[in-house]
């Protein structure tokens, strides 16, 4: 690299601590009600009130992760407080113990998606980093409760309302074996008592993707397919590739088999599904990870198919930079320097901080926001402290 991973690390913490987290804490963090908003236009200016239940969650991470791994900074934890009670006292339902998708700024509820259980995982995902960062087990305790509960959920026939007729287009998704994954792997760091049994459940979420997600036949990982593995090639949502998704699923995969001692088979898995939505997200003539692909290579059925949103970037960084360290192969440090300048070139808000979230293909903003139910900080700042550590780990 032309710089050191030292430098890159320091580079990447002082984003982080310097620039994204100030961004959300001046301008997201709601004094009067508790919790975050993150309707945000470009300078930080409220677009709307309304509060994402998933970035409750979310952001409780992000705070709780940069206070026990980056800097012990006292507004950190006053955030995570405020994201505590805002979470317990207004974002579960009283009647049925679900989450809510969508809240005032009150806290009153808006929306509630019954057919998700993501709401769930990201409060676990806080949860559980609040409780290993601040020394609250009774929290780490209520992340591994809500996990059961999700579980209970997902198997209970009826309880969760299916995106697709099961009798008619029955369907499985990549999403949830994905986000149990990850939201395993944080569960286990808080809730050491229950590891072995954290793993084992890894185990058999590994298996799921294997089995259905991961198609060696045709060198890509699939959003979607029958219940029994076939491929729905007759369907728009069968057809359609989420490379930015696949990709974060690749690093979670690689983050596991750094766990178990570097396992050459996990490696392999999470190489190998980087390399195939690598070369099939990577856009090659304008640079950056396209949103969706067709399989079979048809037409885009999305409007926004070609775009470039900020979170895949995020990932392509994370998983590149991860395969790097695990492999020592030079092209996905290339890969990882590609993305870097891209971001810098294309999503950086140089003036007022933060990132742009929403690109045309060709790079052009498409809308300046920094913030609306679906981004917040969460990607930005998780890809920054995860890529800072390794970079400060490649350097040692």
């Amino acid at each position: 690299m032309d710089k050191t991973f030292n430098s890159m690390s320091d580079e990447y913490k002082k984003m982080l601590v310097d620039n994204v987290l100030p961004f959300w804490l001046e301008h997201g963090f709601d004094h009067v009600n508790g919790g975050l908003y993150t309707g945000l236009d470009r300078d930080g200016s409220l677009l709307e009130t309304d509060k994402s239940v998933w970035f409750q969650g979310r952001a409780l991470w992000v705070f709780a992760t940069a206070y026990d791994t980056m800097e012990k900074r006292e507004v950190y934890k006053q955030v995570c407080d405020s994201l505590v009670s805002f979470i317990e006292d207004h974002c579960f339902d009283p009647e049925d113990g679900r989450m809510y998708f969508r809240v005032t700024a009150e806290g009153k509820p808006v929306i509630k998606r019954l057919r998700y259980i993501f709401s769930e995982t990201f409060a676990i995902l806080g949860f559980a980093a609040y409780g290993k960062a601040f020394g609250k087990s009774e929290y780490a305790n209520k992340a591994y409760t809500l996990f059961k509960r999700v579980l209970v959920m997902l198997q209970t026939p009826g309880l969760l309302v299916p995106k697709f007729n099961q009798e008619n287009a029955p369907s499985k998704g990549f999403g949830v074996p994905m986000i149990l994954l990850n939201t395993a792997q944080e569960l286990r760091q808080a809730c050491p008592d229950h590891a072995q049994e954290l793993t084992t459940f890894i185990d058999g979420l590994l298996k799921e993707i294997t089995t259905y997600f991961v198609r060696p036949e045709r060198k890509l990982v699939v959003e979607q397919c029958a219940p029994d593995g076939t491929l729905q090639l007759d369907h728009i949502e069968g057809r359609m590739l989420n490379p930015g998704h696949a990709i974060e699923g690749s690093w979670f995969i690689m983050r596991e088999a750094k766990y178990r001692n570097n396992d050459a088979a996990l490696i392999k898995l999470g190489t190998t599904m980087l390399d195939w939505m690598w070369e099939i997200g990577w856009d090659k003539e304008y640079g950056g990870i396209i949103y969706f692909r067709d399989v079979l290579g048809k037409s885009g059925s999305e409007y926004w198919q070609d775009m470039k949103f900020w979170w895949p970037q995020c990932e392509a960084s994370i998983a590149n930079l991860m395969a790097y360290s695990l492999t020592g192969n030079e092209t996905y440090l290339e890969n990882f320097k590609l993305v870097d300048t891209y971001v810098k070139n294309h999503f950086l808000d140089n003036e007022e901080g933060e990132w742009y979230g929403y690109l045309h293909r060709d790079g052009t903003l498409a809308t300046p926001l920094k913030g609306n139910m679906y981004k917040g900080p969460f990607h930005i700042p998780r890809m920054y402290m995860v890529c800072s550590q390794m970079l400060g780990e490649l350097e040692r």
